[in-house]
């Protein structure tokens, strides 16, 4: 059991599907861990041990990631999102932060529907999501690809792979509005737990 002088703990939880999405998860736990007083964990919810349940349990904040598969998050985030029903019950996620992040092929790719169904898993275990926080990027004749948000997303990150490309060429934007995210939920997560102590509890 963690008491009131322990780090904020913040947990990465996703699928990585082909490498891309592992790769923002890598940033978001790079922009996360920027923040004092942070410990920053990496879920693979693919291959979740019991004592990782335990972990998310324990989280103060948990940013969820999946990439982009025909308009929604893979089906093996899917199978954590059933397993995760038992939390649901008991509502062992209430109150904890919570964001996203996803990766498709194409640009807009559909993103939307992910990022939404994330926010609804949040939602339906009572959590409270951070969104972007973010204008959309490259959007006017002075903006430019490598604007933060290049692709304009509201609830989350949405980054873009070609196809054709390993995770090594991703767009160094959308990694650096994932850091970007990391670095928000930890820093809110973190006001949320200095409140709490304010409070007495």
């Amino acid at each position: 059991m963690r008491g009131p002088t322990d780090p904020v703990l913040l947990v990465v939880a996703s699928h990585d599907g082909r490498g891309h999405t592992g790769r923002l998860a890598d940033a978001v736990r790079k922009g996360a861990g920027e923040v004092e007083g942070t410990d920053v964990v990496a879920v693979a919810v693919d291959e979740i041990a019991p004592e990782q349940w335990f972990l998310l349990d324990d989280a103060d904040a948990v940013i969820f990631g999946a990439p982009t598969y025909m308009g929604s998050a893979s089906a093996a985030f899917h199978r954590f999102a059933e397993a995760s029903s038992r939390r649901w019950l008991t509502r062992r996620w209430q109150d904890k932060l919570a964001a996203g992040f996803t990766n498709s092929g194409a640009k807009a790719g559909d993103k939307s529907g992910t990022l939404g169904y994330l926010t609804t898993f949040a939602a339906q275990h009572g959590m409270v999501w951070v969104n972007l926080g973010l204008r959309s990027g490259w959007n006017s004749t002075k903006g430019s690809e490598d604007d933060l948000n290049r692709l304009g997303f509201s609830h989350g990150v949405a980054a873009q792979s070609n196809t054709d490309e390993g995770p090594e060429r991703m767009h160094q934007a959308d990694l650096a509005t994932a850091e970007y995210l990391g670095k928000r939920v930890a820093t809110y997560a973190r006001i949320v737990a200095e409140g709490k102590k304010a409070l007495g509890g």
